[in-house]
């Protein structure tokens, strides 16, 4: 018989769902309405404290809405990559030999992308 606790997802799992919820919903939404859209079974409670944790994160804002609050996302997925990625870069003191280093294990496609961004053709 499994444990109840080996049955928990991560929390990062967690934050990732609700993330989503929150971007498919496109309008604020309360830890109530983001728990019916998840329909995983969740406890409200449960949510409210992702919610809550994310906005300690400074990824989602909050509005004030009855006795509680409703949850929106400050940044559409791809700048919330981008934020990770600028995060993990910050941790390291020698970003040249992160950059180096992310930038020898990028496939060609995206090496390419990254060229182009960095290097606008001449006018």
């Amino acid at each position: 018989m499994s444990d109840a606790k080996d049955e928990r997802r991560p929390a990062g799992e967690l934050e990732a769902s609700v993330m989503a919820a929150l971007w498919a919903a496109g309008a604020p939404q309360t830890p109530g309405q983001v728990q019916l859209s998840l329909g995983a079974g969740l406890a409200r409670t449960t949510v409210t404290t992702i919610l809550s944790r994310l906005h300690d994160k400074g990824v989602v804002d909050r509005r004030r809405q009855g006795r509680g609050y409703a949850y929106f996302p400050v940044q559409d997925a791809q700048g919330l990559t981008a934020r990770r990625m600028h995060t993990e870069l910050d941790r390291d003191s020698d970003r040249e030999t992160v950059l180096a280093r992310f930038v020898a294990q990028l496939n060609p496609d995206d090496e390419r992308i990254l060229r182009d961004l960095l290097e606008p053709p001449a006018k």
